[in-house]
């Protein structure tokens, strides 16, 4: 049952003049009391009766340094639009950045306003920031993240499990001194990717050396630079590395490449998400396939679902992935091959002789 103006009073403590003022949108009502009272109110069953036809898509910036111009962004964007317009709703792009003075009204506009539900970009998202969306009028679901917390719904990248198995698949392919190229920017994703290729390399058994885990900048220019400076040194490398993105993969391959390293011959190099120009790198870079369209035509499915109340209940769901086999990585165990054969084959050489 739809709970009134005195009851959601009785709840927040003010009173149902300040209530009804701050339902109603009046200016009247400090910005940071009426989102005390709508939340309260969402909590107790409160609904506005506005009908929703729009779906804003958010595009935050903590720091601006993963969420860009790049053609993973720009795929996941035109998933969202492409699914809004199938369903029957317009969609508006608006772009909160952490660093702007006002701050702190683009977001009330955001969450207050009563005409269109949220899809909330938050990649660079750590787990507080989503706190800050939690008192929204209107339905939202958090986009490429994935939260600890049970109260969004969340759309994200199975990010660990397809670390796991790109680590395997070095695996499998003989290595057994793997390395990994970690962002300087933390962010949950590339958080959730180190721990399954933690996870791959424990369950094989094998020792990691904390030597093999290099920070790198996580543009491509960045991570060259960053991989070129840690080459001069002389450093020890590993025969093949697993990356937290394939900007970082494709910096570093340049970087070994300059310093006179066969790639794969002397390092393989694995990154991930399957960005455009990682088919035709030299050599082309094996990677992590992430269905970025299907990820934001699932999150507004997954925010429709709440506009139209068929699930009143939170749910985390996770994007599957698809490993792209290319030419980066050396398959040692067929070397290994090739080279006890011709070993063999100049023992023969000299027996016949």
């Amino acid at each position: 049952m739809k709970p009134n103006i005195k009851q959601i009073s009785e709840l927040t403590g003010f009173s149902p003049a300040t209530v009804s003022n701050a339902l109603n949108r009046k200016k009247t009502v400090n910005p940071e009391t009426a989102s005390k009272i709508w939340q309260v109110a969402q909590q107790a069953g409160y609904r506005p009766a506005t009908r929703i036809s729009k779906i804003r898509l958010v595009v935050c910036r903590k720091h601006g340094q993963i969420v860009n111009d790049s053609p993973f962004f720009s795929a996941l964007m035109a998933g969202v639009e492409s699914e809004c317009h199938r369903l029957g709703y317009s969609t508006i792009i608006s772009h909160l950045d952490w660093s702007a003075l006002d701050f702190d009204n683009q977001l009330a506009q955001i969450l207050h306003d009563r005409t269109a539900a949220n899809l909330i970009l938050a990649t660079e998202f750590a787990e507080s920031d989503a706190r800050l969306f939690a008192g929204s009028l209107t339905p939202l679901v958090l986009l490429d993240c994935w939260l600890e917390s049970m109260d969004f719904d969340t759309v994200s990248i199975d990010n660990t499990d397809s670390t796991f198995i790109a680590t395997r698949y070095l695996i499998g392919k003989g290595h057994i001194r793997i390395g990994y190229l970690k962002s300087k920017v933390a962010i949950q994703n590339f958080r959730f990717r180190e721990y399954g290729f933690h996870r791959a390399v424990r369950s094989c058994g094998l020792d990691l050396d904390p030597d093999f885990i290099l920070e790198l900048d996580p543009s491509m220019e960045g991570a060259r630079k960053d991989l070129s400076d840690i080459l001069a040194t002389g450093k020890l490398l590993p025969t093949a590395f697993v990356a937290d993105n394939d900007n970082i993969a494709l910096g570093a391959c340049k970087a070994l490449q300059d310093a006179g390293y066969r790639i794969p011959e002397d390092v393989s190099v694995i990154g991930f998400d399957d960005m455009p120009f990682c088919e035709i790198a030299s050599p082309p870079l094996t990677t992590v396939r992430v269905f970025k369209q299907e990820m934001g035509a699932a999150a507004v499915r997954r925010l429709v679902d709440r506009l139209t109340g068929e699930r009143k209940i939170c749910s985390k769901t996770q994007i599957c992935t698809e490993f792209i086999e290319r030419d980066s990585v050396l398959d040692k165990n067929l070397a290994q091959e090739s080279h006890n054969g011709e070993k063999n084959h100049g023992k023969s050489e000299s027996q016949d002789v």
